[in-house]
């Protein structure tokens, strides 16, 4: 059965009470039971917040599911080829769906089998017939929770001072990015930035202009980004890390050399920075391409960006140098270091 979405839309009830958690665009729920006069039930119970989709089997829902990335599923227990626990199970062994909520709609009652439910890992358990009263307080609840949780999750990945994504995100990133660009025999450029003489902008201007002045350099970068793959973290005190898979030595070192400009036409006074009257930024860039590299790990990738990010401080600052990785199984091997002088 075809997606279905809902009419025009009234936030829930109690959305201005999480309006922090909850999404702008509307709440999408999927609908599943064999039983199309049963999907009605639920149609006409929810119609009207939230986006509704509909499957009338377990395969059509896990595609449902793999397509319109719901909010929520309403799932019904006793199906033909494949039930809802079977269902439940596929969705938790996948890492894009496994914290997706599920409330199981069933005909049978008892103890007996509201416990096998929840134990299945359901979140919630409602008995047919439907009470629509019920139905629409539970769907709200368990949305909130969601939300909540998301966005419990988004901060636990900020960085609180900057907004840009923290150090543990980038590591978990870079393991997978790493993972896929070596399966996949694609490239990946990672960068470090490094602010010059930061602390001697800290030490003649206070710690709360250098405060600003990192706010302004983590938002200068990330306005660089074109692609919602690439990424933008802090790595550290004054230093930035730029994650970008399927990109190219070149063209990591051209992004790196527009980021280092767009910061530069800040034109943020430091009088105490040697490498220019303004604030600057330092890059070191490095890269993987081509057939997988047999043992190699991604800390090499991140070695090599460090090299390079000292290289450029060695060369004056205010500049990038770039470096291919070659490994040869012992030894992280740089491949020609291409240095960017820094602008006149």
């Amino acid at each position: 059965m075809a997606a279905v979405p809902a009419s025009a839309a009234h936030p829930p009830p109690d959305r201005l009470a999480v309006a922090e958690a909850w999404p702008a665009r509307k709440p999408r729920v999927l609908l599943v039971d064999d039983q199309p006069v049963q999907l009605q039930v639920l149609y006409r119970a929810l119609s009207g917040p939230y986006q509704l989709f509909m499957a009338t089997s377990g395969a059509q829902a896990l595609q449902v599911v793999r397509d319109q990335q719901p909010d929520l599923v309403l799932l019904d227990v006793v199906m033909p080829d494949m039930d809802g626990f079977e269902v439940l199970q596929r969705l938790h062994a996948e890492r894009d769906t496994a914290n997706l909520p599920v409330i199981f709609v069933t005909a049978h009652e008892g103890a007996d089998i509201e416990s096998r439910c929840l134990e299945a890992g359901a979140v919630d358990f409602i008995a047919k017939p439907v009470n629509p009263a019920v139905v629409r307080a539970r769907v709200r609840t368990h949305l909130t929770l969601k939300f909540q949780s998301d966005l419990l999750r988004t901060l636990a990945f900020v960085d609180g001072l900057t907004g840009v994504a923290n150090r543990r995100h980038f590591d978990e990133r870079l393991a997978l990015e790493w993972g896929r660009a070596q399966r996949l025999a694609a490239p990946l450029s990672l960068m470090l930035a490094d602010v010059d003489h930061f602390k001697a902008y800290n030490d003649h201007y206070g710690h709360q202009a250098g405060d600003e002045v990192l706010r302004r350099v983590a938002q200068t970068l990330r306005e660089q980004l074109r692609r919602p793959t690439d990424m933008v973290a802090r790595y550290g005190g004054e230093e930035f890390a730029c994650l970008l898979p399927d990109t190219p030595l070149a063209d990591a070192r051209t992004l790196a050399e527009r980021m280092g400009q767009a910061v530069r036409e800040l034109a943020i006074p430091h009088r105490h920075s040697r490498a220019a009257p303004v604030v600057t930024v330092s890059f070191g860039v490095a890269a993987r391409e081509g057939p997988a590299l047999r043992g190699a790990h991604p800390a090499l990738l991140l070695g090599l960006a460090d090299a390079q990010l000292y290289e450029a401080k060695h060369q004056g600052r205010a500049r990038v140098c770039a470096a291919r990785l070659e490994y040869d199984g012992a030894a992280n091997v740089a491949g020609t270091v291409v240095v960017s002088p820094a602008p006149p």
